[in-house]
């Protein structure tokens, strides 16, 4: 599943080709991907983008009038293609613009989705979140006392939206990893020091991702159809049974929230 560097990423790269364009037309091969895709969409048609932004996974494409807001899903993408390259099976939505690109959506497992905001509202699914973790709202005070008392898993709680917005379960594991805590430590046992420490390191692990272009594992790749290579850094994510690459003790794998978590019970405690 792509998670916030991969969207972040692909974000910087659609927005130098989409920017100051007019769109020409919208169009949609399918009527439904993880909820119907609004009519409304269509009045974009004629509108010039004025920017591309991100809150948490949700692209929003904006122009004068409303936005549209991506979601990539599980398997979505999103590709920059002269206007006449010919779409395949799972290419489900093209934006094509007036000079001669076209915006190309393809989700093979169709879990994402493609919604309307009217300028000036909100979206039911842009609301409720906790903040961008790079940026200052996001910081070790603000994180101890939403976790003070909580006895749900420091896991489950840094990748709860709530509370932060985008700490998926690849870069929660990296994270817990390098600050030395056990994901099924309850959060509210996680001290001020050391909640100063993870945030740094969570804000470390992402950066480096997404100047790294993403992690890919089977779905995700840029706008430019390179890979990204975070996949190269990862320690503990996916290397079960792996020596630890501090003390060499095995990774281990366990559920934590229906989620596969890798850990070293050595190093994190």
């Amino acid at each position: 599943m792509p998670e916030l560097p991969e969207v972040e990423v692909s974000r910087m790269g659609i927005s130098p080709h989409l920017i100051g364009q007019t769109i020409q037309s919208i169009t949609f091969r399918t009527p439904k991907l993880r909820w119907e895709i609004p009519q409304e969409l269509k009045q974009l048609e004629g509108e010039v983008i004025r920017t591309i932004s991100r809150r948490a996974k949700y692209l929003i494409i904006e122009t004068n009038i409303g936005s549209a807001i991506v979601h990539l899903g599980m398997s979505g993408s999103l590709r920059v293609l002269d206007a006449d390259f010919e779409a395949s099976k799972h290419d489900h939505v093209d934006l094509k613009l007036t000079n001669g690109k076209v915006l190309r959506y393809n989700d093979p497992r169709r879990f994402g989705c493609w919604l309307w905001m009217e300028k000036g509202d909100s979206h039911s699914v842009l609301e409720n979140m906790g903040p961008e973790p790079l940026t200052d709202e996001f910081n070790a005070g603000y994180m101890f006392e939403k976790a003070k008392g909580k006895r749900i898993t420091i896991k489950q709680f840094i990748m709860d939206n709530k509370n932060v917005v985008g700490v998926g379960n690849i870069y929660a594991c990296e994270s817990l990893f390098s600050a030395k805590i056990h994901p099924l430590r309850h959060a509210g046992q996680v001290s001020d020091k050391e909640w100063s420490y993870l945030v740094t390191v969570i804000k470390k692990v992402l950066e480096k991702a997404i100047a790294q272009g993403g992690t890919t594992l089977k779905d995700f790749s840029q706008v430019d159809g390179k890979p990204g290579y975070f996949s190269q850094e990862l320690q503990v994510y996916g290397k079960s049974g792996s020596p630890c690459p501090v003390c060499r003790a095995l990774i281990e794998e366990k559920k934590i929230g229906q989620r596969n978590s890798y850990l070293c019970n050595h190093c994190q405690d």
